[in-house]
Formats: C-alpha cells, structure tokens, sequence
C-alpha cells in the first residue's frame, strides 16, 4: 500500500436477463445504455471525477441464451470487443466484458470468462471461470464449458484487479492466490447474490469485493469484512468510493471508536468506525498528509501489528 491517497471510483449493474437472448446486435445495445448509465449515475455523485471501474455481471452478453457451451458462446473479438473498447474509450474507465467465450471452436474449448478493457480501448486480459458449475445431474460443466487453469491479476493504472465468477465464491483457491499475487480489489461478478460468504473472503484475505449480480443486491465488500456501500432492489446501479492507501485499526482508548482522528484531522482524514466490530477503517484526503501518520506519529497500531506484538508476548511467556 501507497502513504497518499489513492482514490478509487467504483460502479456495478445488477441485470439478469432471464428472458430469451434477443439477438447479438440488440444485447450490445442494452448493454451500451446501461454502461452509460452507470457513469452518469457516478457522475451525479462525484461530479468532475472519471469513473475508474465499470463492473458486469456473469455471463451478461449471452444471457438468455440456452444449449450447450457451443450455442451458448460468442467470440470476444469483433462486435463484442468493438462496442466495449469504444465505451471505455468515451467514459475513459475500464470496463468488464463477462461472457461465454469462443476459445477454440475448433477444439471444442469455450469458457465463462470475463474480458477487462482500459481506459483506451485496449484488452487489459481475460479471466476463465475456474470452477465452472456442475449441472443437476452432475454430467456436464455449464453445457460444456472448459474450466480455466489459473487466476491472474491485473495491473490498471489505480491499483491492482483480480475476478471470480458466481461458483468460485465457494472454494478458498482462487482468493488466495489473488491475494498472494497481490490483488487490492476483487471483482465477483455472479448470478448468486450472496453476502456472507464474500464479506468473510474480504475480511481474510484483506481486499475489497465488488459485487455484480443478476438479482437482489449490489455489495462493496471492504476489508474490515463489513459491507461498505449497497443497493437493493429496483435499484440496479451501486456507486462508490474507495481509497487503496488504508489502514485499519482495532479498539483502542485513545481511538475513541474514531472520534480522535475526527477531532484532530478533521475532514483531512476519513474513516469508517464499526464499534459492533471492534475495528475501523482509515484514509487521507489530503495529498500532503499520509494515512501512515496515524501510526508513525499518532501511537496507533494496526490490527496486523496488534496481533504481532500480542503473539510475541504470548510466545515469550510460553518459553519462560
């Protein structure tokens, strides 16, 4: 993590298109409008501001279509990547692409996959679905779908983005390794709208979770494990902020459940206190001042360090 302030703007759809697929060309078209509409919903609350981070759900470009892997898949390349590429070109912000890919036709390998487009319209990289859901019957893989081999984090010009796809919420494999590769937000894009599962991921493997689902609720995730920012249904777009230079900071009496850095920063810092929790998450919003301060020169400690200190009072009293 970066000392200044790292400010992050963040936005998800929730759209399940449950009825039948209406046909390529018309699907890019929804899609097209509601990318716009969610960066003119993030423009109406941070007026000014770009959005970085434009997040879809699963599988949202061949929704509704049914059949196995080969009739239920499209190619990335071509219309698909044409109309996101240009929309990440006109917002300036990157974009998710989920869809059933055509991999090789010629070999019979498509995968759920998701796209990531830059601010210029180039393919950042592809994730594939690794745990790629059984049916009923336990015969089949999605209609047929290839499972993918490997979690890859991205590097975008405001921090580092990693995904898992619905099913993936499931197994701890793919979290990790994001983790350990050194992923600061992760992007679950999911039919399932679950909650505790993702707030629990968040709070081990200390990251954000955005949520883009077909149905329910929109969840940012932080990484105190706590849901920072949600929408419910009819609502279908979740706007918000986050800052990737952070500290998060257990109870303590001189904290005061916060109410210290209020009285001593001001607005110069920011923070979301969880007393229920035990535990807050801090920022800077001034350039000139660095979250750090807060332990460098405030006596504060994280809760990382706190366990550190603890563990080897504990240990030493152990060998003595």
């Amino acid at each position: 993590m970066h000392d200044g302030p790292r400010k992050v703007i963040l936005t998800s759809l929730m759209y399940g298109p449950y009825d039948s697929f209406p046909g390529l060309e018309q699907r890019l078209s929804e899609l097209s409008r509601a990318v716009d509409r969610m960066v003119e919903a993030a423009g109406r609350v941070y007026p000014g501001r770009r959005v970085d981070l434009v997040a879809l759900p699963e599988y949202i470009v061949c929704g509704g279509l049914e059949g196995t892997a080969e009739e239920c898949s499209v190619l990335l390349e071509g219309p698909v990547f044409d109309m996101f590429a240009r929309k990440a070109r006109e917002h300036q912000a990157y974009i998710t692409v989920p869809l059933n890919k055509i991999e090789d036709a010629d070999r019979g390998v498509y995968h759920n996959s998701i796209g990531l487009v830059d601010r210029s319209g180039r393919l950042v990289g592809v994730y594939h679905k690794y745990h790629v859901t059984a049916d009923e019957q336990f015969t089949s893989l999605e209609g047929g779908m290839t499972p993918g081999t490997e979690f890859p984090v991205f590097d975008c010009d405001f921090g580092r983005v990693g995904f898992q796809i619905c099913y993936d919420i499931n197994f701890d494999t793919g979290w990790k390794s994001l983790k350990e590769s050194g992923a600061e937000i992760v992007v679950w894009s999911t039919q399932s709208p679950q909650t505790a599962r993702p707030a629990a991921i968040a709070l081990a493997q200390r990251y954000y979770i955005l949520s883009s689902t077909w149905r329910n609720n929109l969840s940012l995730f932080e990484p105190t494990g706590t849901i920072a920012a949600q929408v419910l249904e009819p609502a279908d777009i979740l706007v918000a902020e986050i800052d990737l230079s952070y500290l998060i900071i257990p109870w303590s009496r001189r904290l005061r459940n916060g109410e210290y850095v209020k009285e001593r920063y001001g607005d110069r810092m920011g923070y979301r206190y969880y007393e229920a929790e035990d535990v807050g998450i801090f920022w800077s919003n001034d350039p000139e001042m660095p979250i750090a301060k807060l332990t460098e020169e405030d006596g504060l400690v994280t809760v990382e360090e706190e366990r550190r200190r603890g563990l080897e009072l504990i240990m030493k009293k152990r060998k003595g």
